[in-house]
C-alpha cells in the first residue's frame, strides 16, 4: 500500500489506553466515523486459528476523495501519480486476549493471489472487484477480507480504512517528524527528495517518505519498511507530552482521525485499547508475508511484476505470529492415559487417521473414532478452552504440528494436514525416556518474525 496509514488506528489506541480520552468527548469521537459493513461472517474460515484473539484488517487507498481541491491535492504531492481505489496499504494488526505483544503484518501490494471469483491478480486489486457493480465500499472491504482470509487462515474480526487526504490531515494534526535514511533519495513519483541522515518532515513530505518505491532496491517491499519504520516514529510522537498533555493539539489530532476512517460498526475502540494497554513503539512487533521473489510474468500477453507469495510457508508463518495462548505455554502437560484424542484426515491420503489413532493408542492416549475433514495444509492441534495440559500432552508426540484453541472442537482433536506431519511414537521426552514412564517435554513456543525500530534508528 502506498500510504501507511495504521497511526490512525494507533492514535486511537495509545491516547484511550493512557488516558488521553479524559480531555475528549468520547462519544463526540465516534460520531465522527463513517461505519462500513464489512465483516461477513459467512466467509470466515471454518477454522478460528487463534480463538479469541482479534485481527483487524487496516487499509489505505491511493483515492482522491470527492471535492478535494485542487490545492489539496497539490499539498498531497500526487500531480505524477494518479489515484484509484485500489487499496495500496494492506496490514493485519493481530491483538493476543491474553495481552501480549501484539503484531502488525504487513501485505505487499503486489502479491499474486487468488482472488475469490476474479481468479489469480494483485492483492490491492481485490477491493475494487469487489466494489464494482453496486458492491460500493462494503463489496470492497468483504472481498479484500476474503482474499486475505483464504491466504494466511486468519480470521478477520474488525476493519479499519482511511484515504489519502485523511493520512495527511492526521500527520498535519500531530506535527512535524523526524526520520533518518542511509542514503539521500529523489524520487518524482512519490515527490520525495530528502538528504542522508536526519530530516525533519512536514505532512506532504511524510506522505511522500512513505508512499516511496521507485529507486529503493527490493521496491514495494523496502516500501513496507518505511511504513513499519514511520509507525514507530510516530508512536513515540503520539506518547510525547507535545501531544498528551497539549489539549488544544490533542483534540486536533483526535478530530482528524474521526473524521478521516472508516470502520465496520462492532469496531470498539474502547476495548481494543483496553487489550493493547502499554502499547509503545519499543513493543509493537512488525511482519511481512513469507515471499519468494519478485518475477515479471505474462499476463494476456503483458510483463507484469509481481510478488510471489511462499504460501507453502504461510502456515508456519502466521503460527510464528499467533504463537501459543499463554495459558498453553504455561500447562502442564498431562500424562497420555489421562487424554482422549480424536484424529481427523484432511491430508487428502486414505488411511491415516486410523494409522494415526493406532499410534497415539500404543502410546498410551485414549482414542475416539478416526474420521475424515476437509484438505488442509497444516497438521494441527486444536483443543478447546481449558484442556491445555491435554493439548501439549499430544503435540508432545506431534513434532511440526501447529497448536490451536478453537471453539470448534469439543475434545483435543489432531487434524492431519498435507504437510506429512504425523503422530510420532518416538518418545519426545527429556533423556529418551518412554511416554509411559514421563509425561512428554513441552512443545516449544515459537517465536514471531518481527522486528521493531530503535529510537533514532536509520533506513534506506
Amino acid at each position: 500500500m502506498r500510504i501507511f496509514r495504521w497511526i490512525v488506528v494507533a492514535v486511537v489506541v495509545i491516547l484511550v489506553a493512557t488516558g488521553g480520552y479524559v480531555w475528549y468527548n468520547y462519544q463526540h469521537f465516534v460520531s465522527g466515523i463513517t461505519h462500513v459493513d464489512a465483516i461477513s461472517h459467512s466467509n470466515a474460515p471454518a477454522k478460528d486459528l487463534d480463538g479469541t484473539d482479534q485481527n483487524i484488517l487496516l487499509v489505505g487507498d491511493d483515492h482522491r476523495p470527492a471535492g478535494a481541491t485542487a490545492q489539496q491535492l497539490a499539498q498531497l504531492g500526487t500531480t505524477a501519480d494518479g489515484g484509484g481505489t485500489n487499496t495500496d496499504t494492506m496490514m493485519v494488526l493481530h491483538v493476543p486476549a491474553d495481552g501480549r505483544k501484539a503484531t502488525l503484518i504487513s501485505f505487499p501490494r503486489d502479491s499474486w493471489v487468488n482472488i475469490p471469483g476474479f481468479g489469480m491478480n494483485k492483492l490491492n486489486a481485490a477491493f475494487a472487484f469487489g466494489s464494482e457493480n453496486g458492491g460500493g465500499d462494503a463489496g470492497g472491504a468483504r472481498l479484500l477480507i476474503s482474499t486475505i482470509q483464504n491466504l494466511t487462515g486468519l480470521t478477520i474480526d474488525h476493519y479499519v480504512r482511511i484515504s489519502m487526504l485523511g493520512f495527511y490531515n492526521v500527520v498535519n494534526a500531530l506535527g512535524p517528524v523526524n526520520v533518518c535514511l542511509n542514503n539521500a533519495v529523489n524520487d518524482p513519483y512519490s515527490t520525495v527528495n530528502l538528504p542522508k541522515g536526519v530530516s525533519t518532515l512536514n505532512a506532504q513530505q511524510a506522505l511522500a517518505f512513505v508512499r516511496q518505491r521507485h529507486g529503493l532496491p527490493n521496491g514495494d517491499l523496502d516500501r513496507i519498511v518505511r511504513q513499519q519504520y514511520f509507525l514507530s516514529v510516530e508512536a513515540r510522537q503520539i506518547l510525547s507530552v507535545g501531544t498528551l498533555l497539549n489539549p488544544v493539539k490533542l483534540q486536533n489530532v483526535l478530530d482528524a482521525v474521526s473524521s478521516s476512517i472508516q470502520t465496520d460498526p462492532d469496531l470498539n475502540l474502547i476495548a481494543l485499547a483496553t487489550q493493547l494497554h502499554g502499547l509503545s513503539a519499543d513493543n509493537l512487533g512488525t511482519a511481512t508475508i513469507p515471499v519468494s521473489g519478485t518475477p515479471t510474468i505474462t499476463v494476456d500477453g503483458n510483463d507484469v511484476s509481481i510478488v510471489q507469495v511462499d504460501t507453502a510457508a504461510m502456515p508456519a508463518f502466521i503460527h510464528s505470529v499467533i504463537g501459543n495462548p499463554s495459558a498453553y505455554d504455561n500447562a502442564q502437560a498431562a500424562a497420555p492415559s489421562s487424554v482422549t484424542v480424536t484424529v481427523l484426515n484432511g491430508s487428502g491420503t486414505d488411511g491415516l487417521a486410523a494409522s494415526n489413532t493406532a499410534t497415539l493408542a500404543a502410546l498410551g492416549f485414549k482414542t475416539g473414532t478416526p474420521g475424515t475433514t476437509t484438505t488442509t495444509a497444516t497438521t494441527t492441534v486444536e483443543y478447546p478452552s481449558g484442556m491445555e495440559a491435554a493439548a501439549k500432552a499430544l503435540a508432545a508426540h506431534v513434532p511440526g504440528a501447529t497448536v490451536s484453541a478453537t471453539g470448534s472442537v469439543s475434545g483435543v482433536t489432531l487434524v492431519l494436514g498435507t504437510d506429512g506431519v504425523q503422530a510420532s511414537a518416538s518418545s519426545a521426552s527429556s533423556g529418551g525416556a518412554s511416554a509411559s514412564s514421563s509425561a512428554p517435554a513441552p512443545a516449544p513456543s515459537s517465536t514471531a518474525p518481527t522486528k521493531t525500530y530503535a529510537q533514532g534508528a536509520c533506513i534506506n
